[in-house]
């Protein structure tokens, strides 16, 4: 797979990563229901098999248990991923997520990470949500303090608007923007993606299939039939009306996929890929099964006519 340089970073990256989201497993507040742990390090070993060299994930993924179980599929592999993690959602005894950028807990929580996946220095930390918002700055500062300490490599952000951006650029440079791209929520393409563009930031995108609605295997059916805690039952795209008009697009990019033997999620997640200013897309993975139907979309790419095509569906009324 040809490989991007991330931002003002010294990483190389595949144009697609493993997300490893779902395989935090059951039982949290965003979990994506039940999630058996054989099956996540299975499909982490068939994408590195494949070439895909990062994979992403969080802290608060399975309060903890993402990053377990990351840490035991890249254990003694000959071709290690750069492995990113991320920070600022904490947990009680309770199991209830709490937001905090303060800089002792940050620390904590990197040290936190760094026992879970069992490394010395973490290849991209990162800000998970810029929440709460004056505590941007003293969270950023202490990323910039990790870095220099060597605990982490390189710093990022995620779901940050370019004008909070603007404020942690004064304090260190970001590598990095993770932010939610898709045909669905293209919302970034008007001045998140433009800043990052001038300002030498990576761009990993995530949910380019928008939660797998556009990859192809989703129903009605199956939507219906989600576990009580898989969160994607709660959000707008898997309710009516937008199911519908959702479920109407994957139809479209079924048949874009046909002209070339791709899946409705290839389609997808290389319209995100056509983006210039897109660094690589965070692939959320529960089985190897799974890679087969995305791991085509790295060398993918859509003609004009196709861009223009699935662009028109769009913005119709």
């Amino acid at each position: 797979m040809q490989k991007k340089q991330l931002g003002n970073s010294d990483l190389h990256l595949t144009p697609l990563g493993v997300g490893a989201w779902a395989m935090g497993g059951g039982g949290w507040a965003f979990a994506w229901g039940p999630q058996d742990d054989q099956d996540s390090i299975d499909a982490i070993h068939a994408a590195l098999d494949a070439g895909i060299n990062w994979i992403d994930t969080a802290a608060v993924y399975g309060l903890g248990h993402s990053e377990e179980v990351v840490a035991r599929a890249v254990a003694g592999r000959a071709n290690r991923p750069y492995v990113f993690t991320k920070c600022a959602r904490v947990w009680n005894e309770e199991r209830q997520i709490g937001k905090c950028l303060l800089k002792d807990s940050v620390r904590r929580e990197c040290e936190a990470s760094l026992s879970r996946l069992k490394v010395d220095t973490i290849d991209l930390y990162q800000v998970h949500w810029p929440e709460p918002d004056e505590q941007v700055e003293e969270g950023w500062g202490e990323l910039a303090r990790l870095k220099e300490e060597g605990k982490v490599r390189w710093i990022g952000v995620s779901n940050f608007s370019a004008s909070q951006m603007v404020r942690a650029q004064a304090i260190a440079p970001i590598t990095s923007l993770q932010p939610p791209y898709s045909m669905i929520s293209p919302e970034i393409e008007e001045s998140i993606l433009p800043y990052a563009a001038q300002n030498n930031i990576g761009v990993l995108c995530y949910s380019p299939m928008k939660s797998g609605l556009l990859s192809g295997g989703m129903t009605r059916e199956r939507v219906a039939a989600m576990p009580e805690d898989d969160f994607r039952r709660r959000t707008p795209n898997f309710q009516e009306p937008l199911l519908t008009r959702n479920l109407e697009l994957v139809e479209l990019l079924r048949a874009i996929g046909a002209r070339h033997g791709r899946t409705p999620g290839e389609v997808a997640i290389a319209w995100c890929l056509r983006q210039p200013a897109v660094t690589a897309a965070i692939v959320g993975l529960r089985s190897p099964m799974q890679l087969e139907g995305v791991v085509g979309a790295a060398e993918f790419r859509l003609s004009a006519e196709e861009i223009v095509e699935i662009d028109t569906f769009r913005t119709r009324p």
